[in-house]
């Protein structure tokens, strides 16, 4: 099956009920038509509200498979369209499992590769009011994923994902979920990670740190 950008996704920030506060976010995604420029740090058109955490070179584009959407109609009961995950791209043919860490691909006149998956945040629960959602994603592993753009260019719902490059040593997105949020203690998998070099340098961070905690503690298991 192709690998085809479906839907075309963008928005700016807006307030957003959590709870008994209200905070700004852009996670509302809205479908548009035509052609659109993408850049360095995203989509002409779309804004994020905490540049901390989301957007910047290594999130310029936030990808959502839609073979993901009939399993959380099922979960949630709830319609869901292109764009209900806060995502710039709503994309078939690419589910995490055949999607890896450094994929290049050309889309339009732009060339996009794979940084890291997607991690949701307490936003995505707030749009639908399923207070664990976040953490659902998660688990499941059907989180979707980020693009870097590494070459500018129009880009237009329709479009063909064209996979130009592989990394030698590669992981799959499903694969990078299930070491960051399950198998946290998987040494190996975690060194197989980093030695991607075209993985997200906050990933890079996290998984650092946890690997040098990992070695620490075979070798308290050692020498106790």
């Amino acid at each position: 099956m192709k690998a085809r950008l479906v839907s075309l996704n963008v928005g700016k920030p807006r307030e957003l009920a959590h709870g008994r506060r209200t905070v700004r976010s852009a996670i509302y995604k809205t479908p548009v038509s035509g052609v659109l420029w993408l850049g360095e740090r995203g989509l002409e058109g779309d804004e994020q509200a905490d540049l901390r955490v989301h957007g910047g070179p290594e999130k310029a584009v936030c990808v959502y498979p839609l073979e993901n959407l009939p399993h959380w109609r099922a979960v949630l009961g709830l319609e869901l369209g292109p764009g209900a995950f806060g995502e710039n791209f709503s994309v078939s043919g690419m589910v995490e499992e055949a999607v890896h860490i450094g994929d290049t691909y050309r889309v339009g006149e732009a060339v996009v590769q794979v940084s890291q998956p997607r991690q949701p945040c307490f936003k995505l629960a707030a749009r639908h009011e399923v207070p664990e959602l976040a953490l659902l994603v998660q688990e499941s592993g059907r989180t979707g994923f980020y693009f870097r753009c590494l070459q500018p260019g129009r880009v237009r719902a329709g479009d063909e994902l064209a996979l130009l490059e592989r990394p030698g040593a590669s992981v799959s997105v499903a694969e990078a979920n299930r070491i960051m949020h399950r198998d946290k203690r998987d040494a190996a998998g975690i060194e197989r990670l980093l030695a991607i070099p075209e993985l997200s340098a906050s990933w890079r961070r996290t998984l650092e740190k946890r690997l040098g905690g990992a070695v620490e503690d075979a070798g308290r298991r050692l020498s106790g």
